[in-house]
C-alpha cells in the first residue's frame, strides 16, 4: 500500500512525541495530514505544521467516526504510558476500549488500514537468553504492569478484527529517544537530568533504545509494506544506562559526579519514590515497573522489519548527540506536566 499524497491521513496522539514526530515526516512528503489531540491540548509540538487540527478523544465513538470520514489510512498513536499502578482503571479504558472504539470507527468510515502502534512491553517477557522477536506472543496477564497488559489486550483486539477482514499491521517500539520532545517523556527527563550540572542519578540496568524519528519511519513502513494481521518490532540498540548517561555528558560537554543506584537497592526504594510522586504530583525518578524493565530481557530483533521493511534505525550515538542538541536550544519550548490527559503518545 503507498501513501497518496492525494488522501487523507489521520494521526491519533499528534501532540505526542512520536506522534508529532510521525506529522512531521508525513508533512515533509506533501501529504494530507488530520491530527487528532485532545480538546486544550497543548500543541506546541505541532507550531507552524501544514496539518488539520482535529480536536477529540478516542473515547468519544461519535468524534471519532467523524475524524475518520474521508481517510484512507490510520496511524493510531493516542494511549496512556503510565508507570506507575495508580491509573489502571484509566489506562484500562484508553487503551483498550479507545483502541476498540479506534477499530469500529475505521471499519465504519471504510478506512483502507490501520497501523497500531503497539509496544514491545506487550510481549511475553522471555528468560534473559531468549532473543525477543515476533515469535513471542501478546500477553494479557502480564505480571510486570498495567501499561503492558493493557497495550498486550489492545493488540490482541487489532489482530482479531484482522481475522474478520480488517487490514492493519502493529508495530511495537523499544525504548523511544530523541528530538522533538516537547512534553518530556520519562527518557527525555532522564536524559535532561544528567545534562545538568551537579551529581545524577543512574540506575544499574540496561535496555534497548531508539531514535524516534526511526520508528516514525518504520511506521511509514508498515503503512506502505507491511503485511495485514502482521507484527514489526521496531528496536535500535541496547545500552546500558550508565553508558547512556555517559554519551549524554560526553555530547552535552560536561562530566560530573555519577550516583550509581544498585538496581536491588532501586527496587527496595521504588515504592517510596512513587509515595514521594502521589504527593507531591511530580515524576518519580524511578518505579518498581521502571526497574523491573531495567532488569529484564532486552535482547530485542528488529531481523523482520530490516528484511521486509527496510528498516534501519540510525547509530544510537548519533541519537544521543543530536537529541542533546536539540534540547539545548528548545528546552525552554517543552513543559514538565504529569501525564493527566486521557491520551498520550
Amino acid at each position: 500500500m503507498l501513501i497518496s499524497k492525494n488522501k487523507c491521513i489521520l494521526v491519533t496522539g499528534a501532540a505526542g512525541h512520536l506522534g508529532n514526530v510521525l506529522v512531521r515526516e508525513l508533512v515533509a512528503r506533501n501529504v494530507k495530514v488530520r491530527a487528532m489531540v485532545l480538546p486544550g491540548e497543548d500543541l506546541a509540538s505541532l507550531e507552524g505544521l501544514d496539518v488539520e487540527i482535529f480536536e477529540g478523544n478516542i473515547l468519544d465513538k461519535a468524534r471519532l467516526l467523524e475524524a475518520c470520514e474521508g481517510v484512507d489510512l490510520v496511524f493510531h498513536l493516542a494511549s496512556l504510558v503510565a508507570i506507575t499502578e495508580d491509573k489502571i482503571a484509566l489506562m484500562q479504558r484508553v487503551n483498550v476500549e479507545g483502541t476498540r472504539n479506534v477499530i469500529e470507527a475505521v471499519r465504519q468510515a471504510g478506512v483502507r488500514r490501520l497501523v497500531y502502534t503497539s509496544s514491545i512491553h506487550a510481549l511475553q517477557r522471555p528468560d534473559p537468553d531468549v532473543m525477543i522477536d515476533e515469535s513471542l506472543q501478546f500477553d494479557p496477564n502480564n505480571p510486570a504492569g498495567p501499561y503492558d497488559r493493557t497495550k498486550a489486550e489492545a493488540t490482541l483486539l487489532v489482530l482479531d478484527a484482522v481475522k474478520h477482514g480488517l487490514d492493519a499491521v502493529v508495530v511495537c517500539p523499544t525504548g523511544v529517544i530523541g528530538p522533538y520532545d516537547f512534553k518530556r517523556s520519562e527518557l527525555g527527563e532522564m536524559m535532561l537530568s544528567w545534562m545538568k550540572k551537579g551529581p545524577s542519578l543512574s540506575v544499574q540496568g540496561k535496555f534497548d533504545f531508539v531514535d524516534v524519528r526511526d520508528v516514525a519511519q518504520g511506521h511509514i513502513l508498515a503503512a506502505e509494506k507491511g503485511r495485514p494481521g502482521e507484527t514489526y518490532l521496531l528496536s535500535g540498540e541496547q545500552l546500558q544506562i550508565s553508558v547512556m548517561r555517559s554519551l549524554v555528558q560526553q555530547a552535552a560537554g560536561i562530566d560530573t559526579t555519577e550516583i550509581k543506584f544498585p538496581a536491588r537497592l532501586a527496587a527496595f526504594v521504588a515504592p517510596l519514590a512513587e509515595f514521594y510522586y502521589k504527593i507531591t504530583c511530580t515524576k518519580p525518578k524511578f518505579t518498581r515497573y521502571s526497574i523491573e524493565t531495567l532488569r529484564s530481557n532486552s535482547r530485542i530483533s528488529s531481523y523482520k522489519a530490516r528484511r521486509e521493511l527496510g528498516y534501519q534505525p540510525r547509530r544510537l550515538y548519533d541519537s544521543i548527540k543530536e537529541t542533546v542538541d536539540w534540547w539545548k536550544i528548545n528546552v525552554h519550548k517543552t513543559i514538565s506536566a504529569l501525564r493527566t490527559k486521557t491520551q498520550k503518545s
